[in-house]
């Protein structure tokens, strides 16, 4: 029950009112009573005030409670209503309950009241607890309908991707003497990157991706994305950061950092068509069980925060109530996804988070994530110098792919590397590819993981039994649980999930035909290193 009660009192009797008052006082009852009359008065009260429970007595002179107990329950169903009266027999007692009272107390056995009320109030806050539960009931339907039809289109659209980047980078390569045509190729890569982002946040979103987290410093990732952020902004944004020094350790994915703060820079310069300020900041805060009240879906612990704010035009109570509802969005036509914010809540509670907002009319918001603070040492990844040149070799290789465009274009990017590429349909294919190349050795098999007449996963064992040295690589398009579902995503296995660039594809197989076997960093770089380009909002 709340520590403090707004009660309508519907009395024409003063003495009455305060016998009422002096006995919840009485009972631990701490209240504010409005005492009204009529009928005009009645409806005032509710319609301009907050009101958690109503008393009536049943007879006044201008109005009547079994009336106002008619008008509460088709007006304000959630307001439980008691009758306080000394003229309430057996039958107006009945008929009061099918009004929509909640109970009825006399007025000569006051001591019923306060039970009365308690109970009361425990079911009105019952209600609420089922409606919340119900509620998350649905938003996981909802989830699961979205991971089906996400996780379904995902592999043949990952395939397609990978098609268009592959041989957009090949196309830009080629075109360096000609300026307007390799703009022509960048443009085409932005928009396969901004479709491969949205892939991803709707299988985020879904919660079809694993997370690939690592001990962190929120301080290095928001550094590390400066000049990308400034690239989002217009001229008249102000972009400042406040970064708390010195500042604690969380556990998460870098990437997924780095996409729930470029997707709240590009909302907080969305809310400021006409310029103003946003600053990041970063934070220690301990959320004690005093304070946690103030942060829905918070456990009391340490938290490291990270918070963007801008000076923009707020937000409404109505936006508030569903902006982190997925496809919910307040931008034009085209302008937005209405998954940026669903999905940074996502990132948030996958991290063991959550995600918080406060905003003033015309003054403002500011979005807060708070990543659990650990104790443990950073992680360090080696990446990859980027504008290195790419490695070359002479090695054998198999490529497997049921998707004719994608092992074309695998062929034709390992064989500018200098490899010989052999090729494989499926798994049978593969097979029989191997038994034939008799006198020179396969060194390594990029296969794809689901396949028609047999998968890439069981090729591999079947050769791999007789011929141990083999390296195997596999690709998919498929959704993270589905691969992990093979084992696909356990340590020491050699994953790259599509859709991958040709600098990708190369310096994985130079890695593991060099015996490097720190592959699962490849991994990460692929999935998790933030885009060169605008993401998508």
């Amino acid at each position: 029950m709340k520590s403090l009660l707004r009660i309508l009192h519907l009395e024409d009797d003063s003495n009455d009112a305060a016998l009422v008052q002096t006995v919840l006082a009485a009972g631990g009852i701490a209240c504010v009573t409005t005492q009204v009359q009529t009928r005009k008065d009645f409806l005032a009260a509710l319609e301009h005030g907050e009101v958690d429970l109503i008393l009536s007595d049943c007879s006044l002179p201008t109005f009547d409670g079994l009336s106002a107990a008619e008008m509460v329950r088709e007006q304000w169903p959630d307001i439980p209503f008691i009758f306080v009266s000394g003229t309430l027999g057996e039958e107006r007692a009945v008929e009061s309950l099918k009004k929509g009272a909640t109970d009825y107390v006399l007025k000569d056995r006051l001591a019923r009241l306060v039970p009365a009320v308690t109970r009361a109030m425990e079911e009105v806050k019952e209600r609420v607890e089922r409606r919340k539960v119900e509620a998350q009931f649905i938003e996981a339907q909802k989830m699961e309908v979205v991971g089906q039809l996400a996780g379904g289109v995902a592999h043949d659209f990952n395939n397609i991707l990978a098609v268009i980047m592959g041989y957009g980078d090949l196309l830009k390569e080629q075109l360096s003497s000609q300026k307007q045509l390799q703009e022509y190729a960048e443009e085409i890569l932005q928009a396969s990157e901004r479709a491969t982002a949205l892939t991803q946040q709707l299988l985020l979103f879904s919660r079809k991706q694993t997370v690939h987290a690592v001990v962190l410093d929120l301080n290095v990732e928001v550094q590390q994305l400066h000049k990308m952020l400034r690239r989002l902004l217009n001229q008249n944004v102000e972009l400042d950061f406040a970064l708390a020094n010195p500042l604690g350790r969380t556990k998460a994915d870098p990437g997924q950092v780095g996409q729930v703060l470029m997707n709240l820079v590009v909302n907080a310069r969305d809310a400021m068509p006409n310029g103003g300020q946003i600053t990041v900041r970063t934070g220690n805060i301990t959320i004690d069980a005093n304070s946690v009240a103030d942060h829905p879906g918070a456990a009391p612990g340490d938290y490291v925060m990270l918070s963007v704010s801008d000076t923009g035009t707020g937000i409404t109570d109505e936006v508030r109530a569903h902006m982190f509802e997925p496809f919910f969005t307040t931008k034009p036509l085209g302008k937005g996804t209405g998954l940026g914010l669903a999905t940074c809540q996502t990132i948030a509670q996958q991290s063991g988070g959550h995600i918080g907002v406060s905003s003033a009319m015309g003054k403002g918001t500011t979005f807060t994530v708070y990543f659990p603070r650990v104790e443990q040492q950073l992680d360090v990844a080696v990446k990859p110098a980027q504008n290195a040149p790419l490695p070359r070799g002479t090695e054998t290789l198999l490529v497997v792919e049921d998707e004719p465009s994608v092992r074309n274009l695998a062929r034709s990017i390992l064989e500018t590397q200098g490899y010989e590429v052999l090729q494989a349909a499926n798994g049978e294919d593969a097979l029989a590819v191997a038994r034939a190349q008799t006198g020179k050795a396969i060194h390594l098999i990029i296969t794809d993981v689901m396949m028609p007449l047999m998968g890439g996963e069981i090729m591999a064992k079947s050769l791999q039994s007789t011929h141990p040295e083999i390296k195997i690589l596999f690709t998919s398009g498929y959704t993270d649980d589905t691969v992990a579902h093979h084992g696909l995503l356990e340590p020491g296995v050699a994953f790259l999930p599509k859709p991958y660039t040709p600098t990708t594809l190369a310096r994985k197989v130079r890695a593991m035909l060099d015996n490097k076997t720190d592959t699962s960093i490849f991994r990460i770089q692929e999935q998790t290193a933030p885009q060169s380009r605008q993401p998508i909002d």
